[in-house]
């Protein structure tokens, strides 16, 4: 009796742990897959309670919610030889549990390590300006080279990449503040010679209708005057009318005419002679130059023949040269001097 007693106990837990292993919860988030003596059944379990075999049968549960996974920063030179530091975030989710468990061993190391790589990529083919100003289209082309791989293969579609920070060196940061110090200078003093150029064509406005009626000028003066006035100072202001003082200019003598040899010395005192040049150069100008002919140039005369000179004979038992033997030269005496032409040539 109590052999049977134990013997029912045991079929008693073998049917409850062969339910226990027939029956599993897949969440509402997550897909199962069958392994059949490891072969992966097409058919996926969606959520809710499956049933699988006890026995040859294993169930692998994916989590099909996208995963927001961050991509450690990266080193790199743009295109414009810029070192810059730059982090992303990456947002992807399994659309196919079979290949995503199948084709890949680790999805989550698989998209993290090209998630790094097209980020280096990306940084490379850009600019610093782009990288700064342009994030959506960096974004999107980011996005674009991590989805083209993984997608078809490996069943894993990424939504969204998203560029958090981009560090750059201190000296650019210093560099990039004065360039946006200097436009914003550039742009001040820009509005303020537009503002002088508007009110100065204002005032030449003003200045116009002012001369058409004398009484305008007289009025803005005197406006001047109160607020000048109006503020507490020791400025005395006095005005004098525009009239008066043309009144003075027209009543002032005029300067004395000159007459007799004034007249003449401050006349001769102003002739530079300008009239005598101007007339010199009229008559060069009309002077016509001699072409050079033959009978221009004047004959050049021959030039004579130089005479020989004669050898010297020998010198005489005194020693003087050119004499003829017994003829000497005396105390006191000196030789003839013979002139010789020589014609030059």
């Amino acid at each position: 009796m109590a052999g049977l007693i134990v013997g029912l106990v045991i079929v008693v837990l073998g049917i409850l742990i062969g339910l226990g292993r027939s029956f599993k919860i897949v969440q509402q988030y997550e897909k199962g897959i069958i392994y059949r003596f490891g072969k992966v059944l097409p058919e996926v379990r969606g959520p809710g309670l499956a049933r699988i075999r006890p026995i040859g049968d294993r169930m692998q549960k994916v989590n099909m919610q996208i995963i927001a996974m961050a991509v450690p920063a990266q080193e790199g030179i743009t295109r414009d030889n810029v070192s810059v530091r730059v982090d992303a975030v990456v947002y992807f989710r399994v659309v196919d549990p079979i290949k995503a468990t199948v084709n890949v061993q680790n999805y989550m190391f698989a998209i993290s390590q090209q998630a790094q790589t097209s980020l280096r990529s990306i940084i490379g083919q850009s600019e610093m300006d782009q990288l700064l100003a342009e994030r959506e289209t960096v974004n999107r082309e980011l996005r674009r080279n991590i989805d083209e791989p993984t997608e078809e293969p490996w069943g894993i579609r990424v939504e969204r990449v998203e560029i958090k920070d981009v560090s750059l060196p201190e000296g650019m940061k210093r560099s990039m503040s004065r360039q946006a110090e200097a436009e914003r200078e550039r742009r001040a003093r820009i509005i303020t010679a537009d503002g002088e150029y508007q009110a100065s064509k204002r005032l030449a406005a003003a200045a116009a209708v002012m001369a058409k009626d004398p009484a305008a000028l007289q009025l803005r003066l005197l406006q001047t005057v109160v607020e000048v006035a109006g503020e507490k100072n020791s400025t005395l202001v006095m005005p004098v009318p525009v009239e008066l003082l043309r009144f003075f200019e027209k009543m002032a003598p005029g300067p004395e005419a000159p007459t007799g040899s004034t007249a003449l010395a401050d006349a001769e005192a102003l002739d530079l002679g300008d009239a005598e040049v101007a007339a010199a150069e009229a008559a060069i100008a009309h002077t016509g130059t001699p072409e050079l002919g033959a009978a221009a140039v004047p004959e050049v005369p021959a030039v004579p023949e130089v005479p020989e000179v004669p050898e010297v004979e020998a010198a005489a038992a005194d020693g003087t040269p050119g004499l003829p033997a017994g003829e000497g030269v005396g105390e006191g005496e000196s030789l003839p001097s013979k002139k010789v032409n020589t014609a030059k040539r």
